[in-house]
């Protein structure tokens, strides 16, 4: 029976019986103490807490779920993985124990004609509470389970809770008996390998108390309404229904080992390496096609961080397994076509899956081609100097400038004999985060200590804002600081933090940029200013530098900023404000303001959305926001209090905080917000607004970029520019330029491929001369030689195999050929079975050769890569490696 199949069943049989039918949460937990959804019954538990009611008695989900703690234990065991689904079924006060005991049986032992799984009765063990009288009961004398297939566990193993006050109870497991070739008999009390677990039913009908760990909490008493959560794991009972040995080999996952084995010619079940490497492979891409669908994106932090990880493992695990060229594209539509039956979202979002997918691999194979290299080089320093473990800083350059996860560099150590430096790792990390984050408040408070700014603001007040309704006006300089320290006075040449008691400069707040311009002390000095910031509450510190003349405190000047600039920068504001509501009308309130920023005649919006916005939504919402430009539509702005502003609808903007009066800008009937910025007065002074493109910036985040007014024109006035040569080269009409261009570009693909096909021909032609010019060296057959400059690694790698197939295999044989790629030296060498009971071993081998060439390489012991800095050694290396031969020979 096929997982999906499985699935079906499962909502079918609780939909029959009264349960609603709940689809899978988001993988993205909507909690903030978890970064995945873990269990299935996350997205229930604030009905379980008390904190929602529920809306419903019965429910029936089959939840996504990811669990990371033993990433590295994935493919060395065929029981640990990433992702799984989870059948649940519940009750909110309805059905109790012998309801939920009687459901559970029923679906499991009813026949397959009949809609149930069709398990054996006689294969079914059951584990009860150690002190739960009642469930051992209802198993042995309403089901009819025998009481010697009944057994009683403790705390640990069958007592639920969450591990914090709140909810608790005892649970019952049923397992199945896989039989004796799994182990021996007695139970799972005895063997839960033969014995595994496939139901797990738990009674929540308590309340604990604080405590630590699975056992040591009190109960405080019973709960005022008795639920019920279940959980059965799909891929345990597809295992079962499906008559396969493990996890791996069900229908979801044995597709996917068998196109990387497609992709690797390396077949699964043959040796202990290979397979660990396919099952990492087959469980990863899953577990990254499952996140991406939901919306998580690579990063270095959070689930970001967890995705990038596990691709990372999976795209390395297929190098190990000889791939040489990207492999993500079908891996990834594999997952899709097995997957898309029961969440056929993957299938109408597989571009998107696609898109990150395969930037993620481009990203990592060029991380990995360097990185790579250096890790080597790190490594040989290490042992040469006789350590045993890489340094911290070699671990933060790997994972700085090449992108390698810190498990990457872990797991790459580990294989060649090495430990890393955790703490070291761990200190530089953290080192550079702090340097982000006072970077980030040094753009707030210019490297000075806030007491200046709060002395100043206690003497003086806050600076009085007039920037909305003046661009200009008379102030006194109430604050200055000169590198960071308050003085009396600055001079020509000095960069200065002013502050003034009233100013019509905006400090940057809101998504808007700050203002810029000059003020001119009536003494005749002039500070140009380039940024305002606020970095303390209502203290605007005014950043520039003094262009003429002294500064002092206390002095009057006039202040003025640069018109254009504040302009364009009201115009970019007002039309993120009516993106806002267009999206919000497109695709409905989940289209919340994520973030903004306002700049000359730019603007870019984040919003909320878990999905792409289709390219017809985008260009309905530029259509709707350029009908209401045409409207003339009046912007005002009111102060009100936020209960009078929350009545009104007013949508609060990201990043501000409100107290009890605040301000509401209006555009006409469209649009109300929030917003202390600067606006336009009518929206007919936008002229026009150009979306130029949405994109993911994160989970669930999109941002749209776009241009408004003169830089809008300008945009769309180079593009006609564009088009109308296009039209001259191809020679049509603008309608037809992208099936003419597209049958252009298919025309120079396939000259490409025949041009790669001849070149590759070419240098397997090489092949028989070279097996021909094979050195006897105490019996081993030594091929070497130097290929013409410009093979790829590929083609090198297929002519080094090719030169290797074609020595009779009793014949030891070592085949090393060597190139120049793009002015760098690059070497492949393989050996035979025969070789390497010689002690051969091309991955050393490769070493050798590659220290020559003043770099590094590595592979496994039939065959291996390498690479360095210097083309000029390719002869010393040859010489390097057929040393090492006779040596080993």
């Amino acid at each position: 029976m096929e997982s999906a199949e499985i699935r079906r069943r499962w909502l079918s049989f609780f939909e029959e019986r009264g349960h609603t039918v709940v689809p899978s949460a988001s993988l993205i937990a909507d909690d903030p103490t978890l970064l995945l959804v873990p269990a299935g019954m996350v997205p229930f538990k604030p009905y379980f807490l008390g904190e929602v009611k529920p809306p419903f008695t019965r429910a029936s989900s089959v939840q996504k779920c990811v669990r990371t703690p033993d990433i590295e234990e994935v493919g060395k065991t065929t029981r640990h993985g990433t992702f799984f689904q989870m059948c649940g079924n519940f009750s909110f006060g309805d059905y109790f124990k012998e309801g939920a005991i009687k459901l559970a049986w029923e679906l499991l032992t009813t026949s397959v004609e009949h809609g149930g799984y069709g398990l054996e009765p006689e294969k079914l063990w059951i584990t009860v509470y150690q002190d739960d009288d009642e469930a051992e009961t209802i198993w042995r004398d309403v089901v009819g389970v025998p009481a010697e297939r009944i057994q009683r566990l403790g705390k640990k193993d069958n007592f639920w809770s969450m591990g914090v006050p709140g909810p608790c109870g005892p649970c019952s497991e049923i397992n199945y008996d896989r039989g004796p070739e799994f182990g021996v008999e007695g139970g799972p009390a005895v063997n839960d390998e033969r014995y595994v677990e496939i139901w797990n039913l738990v009674f929540m009908q308590y309340e604990r108390g604080a405590g630590d760990g699975k056992e040591d909490f009190p109960i405080l008493g019973d709960l005022p309404a008795k639920n019920i959560d279940t959980g059965l794991g799909m891929e345990r009972l597809a295992m079962i229904l499906q008559g396969v040995q493990n996890m791996y080999e069900t229908d979801t996952l044995k597709v996917v080992i068998d196109k990387a084995t497609e992709l690797t010619g390396v077949s699964y079940g043959k040796a202990h390496d290979s397979d660990v490497s396919l099952r990492v492979v087959a469980d990863h891409m899953r577990t990254s096609v499952m996140l991406i669908g939901d919306g998580v994106t690579p990063g270095n932090e959070g689930r970001g961080y967890v995705l990038r990880r596990i691709m990372r493992r999976a795209v390395r695990n297929m190098r190990l397994l000889g791939a040489t060229g990207p492999v993500v594209q079908e891996l990834v539509d594999v997952v899709i076509n097995t997957m898309g039956e029961q969440y056929p979202e993957l299938v109408t979002d597989r571009k998107r899956i696609e898109t990150v997918a395969l930037a993620e691999e481009a990203a990592f194979l060029k991380a990995l081609k360097g990185g790579t290299n250096i890790l080597d080089t790190a490594v040989t320093e290490t042992k040469a100097a006789g350590g045993t473990v890489l340094s911290g800083d070699k671990a933060f350059l790997l994972h700085d400038t090449w992108g390698f996860p810190i498990d990457l560099t872990l797991e790459m150590a580990a294989e060649q004999g090495l430990s890393v430096d955790e703490t070291g790792f761990r200190r530089l990390m953290q080192e550079q985060r702090e340097r982000a984050k006072a970077d980030a408040k040094a753009k707030k408070t210019g490297h000075a200590d806030v007491t200046a700014y709060r002395e100043i603001a206690d003497s003086n007040g806050a600076t009085e804002f007039t920037g909305y309704t003046n661009t200009e006006g008379e102030t006194t300089v109430v604050g200055l600081l000169v590198n960071g320290v308050p003085s009396p006075a600055a001079s020509e040449g000095d960069d200065v933090e002013v502050v003034l008691d009233r100013s019509p400069f905006y400090a940057e707040g809101g998504g808007q940029l700050a203002d810029q311009g000059r003020i001119k002390l009536h003494s005749g000095a002039v500070i140009t200013v380039r940024d305002v910031q606020q970095p303390v509450p209502g203290v605007s510190v005014h950043k520039g530098s003094v262009q003429v003349g002294e500064v002092t405190v206390g002095s009057t000047a006039y202040a003025t900023i640069d018109v254009k600039r504040r302009r364009a920068i009201a115009r970019a504001h007002s039309a993120t404000h009516l993106t806002h509501q267009a999206l919000r009308d497109a695709l409905g309130p989940t289209a919340a303001q994520a973030g903004s920023e306002n700049s000359p005649g730019r603007f870019r919006f984040d919003f909320g959305s878990p999905n792409a916005v289709p390219g017809t939504v985008l260009t309905d919402v530029e259509q709707k926001i350029n009908e209401v430009l045409a409207r003339e539509l009046d912007v005002h702005a009111e102060i009100m209090s936020i209960d009078e502003a929350k009545r009104q609808g007013a949508i609060a903007e990201f990043g501000e905080k409100y107290g009890e009066r605040v301000r509401v800008v209006t555009i006409g009937d469209f649009s109300k917000e929030l917003c202390g910025g600067t606006h336009v007065h009518n929206t007919a002074q936008l002229g026009l607004v150009k979306l130029l493109g949405e994109s993911s910036i994160g989970s669930g985040v999109r941002r749209v970029e776009a241009l408004v007014g003169v830089d809008a024109y300008n945009f769309l006035a180079k593009e006609h520019t564009v088009v109308a040569q296009l039209q001259e080269l191809v020679k049509g009409r603008p309608e037809e330029l992208p099936e003419k261009i597209s049958a252009m570009l298919g025309k120079l693909k396939d000259a490409e491929k025949e041009i790669e096909k001849f070149r590759a021909e070419k240098v397997l032609q090489a092949a028989a001369g070279l097996v021909d010019s094979a050195k006897d060296i105490r019996g081993v057959a030594l091929v070497t030689g130097q290929v013409p400059d410009g093979t790829t690694a590929d083609d090198l790698r297929k002519l080094v195999l090719d030169v290797r197939g074609r020595i009779p295999g009793d014949r030891p044989a070592v085949v090393a050929l060597f190139t120049t790629a793009n002015g760098r030296p690059l070497t492949v060498i393989a050996t035979n079975e025969a070789a390497r009971e010689r002690g051969l071993k091309a991955g050393e081998l490769v070493r050798t050769a590659a220290k020559t060439l003043g770099g590094g390489g590595g592979g496994k012991p039939d065959v291996a890569q390498g690479g360095g800095q210097n083309p000029d050694a390719i002869g010393d290396a040859i010489g390097a490696v057929e040393r090492l031969v006779v040596e080993t020979a």
